[in-house]
């Protein structure tokens, strides 16, 4: 037999291996085609290397971005119109909100005995002098027997003054039996006036109940707090009030100065007061007294401020961010921390020229708060500052630059 050359044992190796490539290269280009004919066949379709461009903001000029309508990017932006505010002088202080204790009465029992009926409810408005509880008080009982008592002894004192000084008159009763009987008579008026007094004490509006203690309100106002339940006890050195009745139009707001801010505060300055119940809304109030004494623990002194409260919204025990602001004609325009892009020593925000046009403009700061910094130079009141997605929009900036 012939033995096989070497050069027809590798024929058939590079037939094959020349097939098997040409099959992959006919599928890949049948692939690719395919591929192509989907975005140029399909309406609407767009091919995959043009939608970063479209979805990438324009830059028309320095600093200045467009998206058009519909643009992802949008979707992670938000805006809000810049508001002009007092400049303040001092971060937001920690306070809480409390009762104006010059127009808030708590009721206790002057006297023991056990509640028999409640006349008013938390929340109800009440008049001066309206009943809030019934009590059943043997004290009460008493005083008034005392009084009905002095009443009638009066009465008899002053008959047998009467007579006595008629025969005095008549020199018919010695001086000393008249002097006698004055000096009862004036007795008994003192009598009569301490049981009225005690009575009068008990019943300041001069309500007397003929049976049961009727414990009422001072002022008028609201029922803020009740403590006391049919059927309990009730004594006057009880701990806590059995109501507290308060006019909530008047509040106080108490804050804990720290003591080296001593010196920026003072009686009639004016403050700004925000509660976390409602976001972006400033209550106004003013200084009314400061303390005179530091905590040696805390080294804080205690400011009292005065707020009015027409529509209730504020209530006593709420925690309470106040800021003291300086003259109030000097006006900043305040905005939250997210909408700031520090860049080395400067600052920038992101203004809405339009929907859909952001321009990046360098700003001057005042005060920077731990939530909100105040602007002094750079925006204007009603202008529109993207609050959320500045940092995107920096970055965008970059990449079409």
């Amino acid at each position: 037999m012939r033995a096989a050359s070497p050069q027809g044992r590798g024929r058939p190796a590079i037939t094959v291996k020349a097939r098997v490539f040409g099959w992959a290269g006919l599928i890949v280009l049948l692939l690719g085609a395919g591929y192509v004919g989907y975005f140029l066949l399909m309406p609407g379709a767009e091919a995959p290397q043009d939608r970063p461009a479209e979805a990438q903001g324009t830059r028309l000029n320095p600093g200045v971005l467009r998206y058009p309508q519909g643009a992802p990017q949008l979707s992670f932006i938000e805006v809000k119109a810049v508001e002009a505010m007092p400049e303040p002088l001092l971060d937001p202080l920690n306070a809480r909100v409390a009762y104006d204790e010059n127009h808030t009465a708590r009721v206790s029992s002057p006297i023991a005995g056990r509640a028999v009926r409640i006349e008013a409810q938390p929340g109800d408005a009440v008049r001066a002098g309206q009943p809030l509880l019934v009590v059943d008080s043997p004290d009460y009982a008493a005083a008034i027997a005392d009084l009905r008592k002095s009443d009638a002894d009066l009465r008899q004192k002053r008959l047998a003054f009467d007579r006595a000084e008629t025969l005095f008159k008549g020199e018919v009763l010695a001086r000393k039996d008249f002097e006698s009987a004055e000096t009862d008579v004036r007795q008994a008026e003192a009598e009569n006036s301490r049981a009225r007094l005690r009575l009068a004490n008990l019943n300041p509006g001069g309500h007397v109940a003929a049976d049961r203690y009727v414990l009422r309100s001072a002022i008028a106002g609201v029922v803020a707090e009740r403590q006391v339940n049919p059927g309990a006890e009730v004594r006057p050195d009880a701990p806590n009030p059995l109501f507290v009745v308060t006019d909530p139009t008047h509040l106080w707001v108490i804050i804990d100065l720290p003591e080296r801010h001593l010196g920026r505060v003072a009686v009639g300055q004016k403050v700004s007061i925000e509660v976390d119940a409602y976001p972006g809304t400033s209550f106004w109030g003013k200084v009314a007294s400061i303390g005179e004494v530091l905590d040696p623990a805390t080294r804080r002194v205690q400011v009292r401020c005065v707020v009015d409260n027409p529509g209730r919204r504020l209530k006593p025990e709420m925690f309470a961010r106040v800021t003291p602001v300086g003259d109030e004609r000097i006006k900043l325009m305040r905005i939250p921390n997210s909408a700031l892009v520090v860049q080395g020593l400067h600052s920038f925000v992101f203004v809405e020229k339009e929907p859909g046009v952001f321009e990046k403009r360098p700003v001057t700061l005042g005060l920077q708060g731990r939530d909100e910094s105040y602007v002094k130079q750079g925006l204007a009141a009603g202008e529109h500052v993207v609050t959320k997605g500045a940092l995107l929009l920096n970055s965008e900036l970059a990449t079409t630059g």
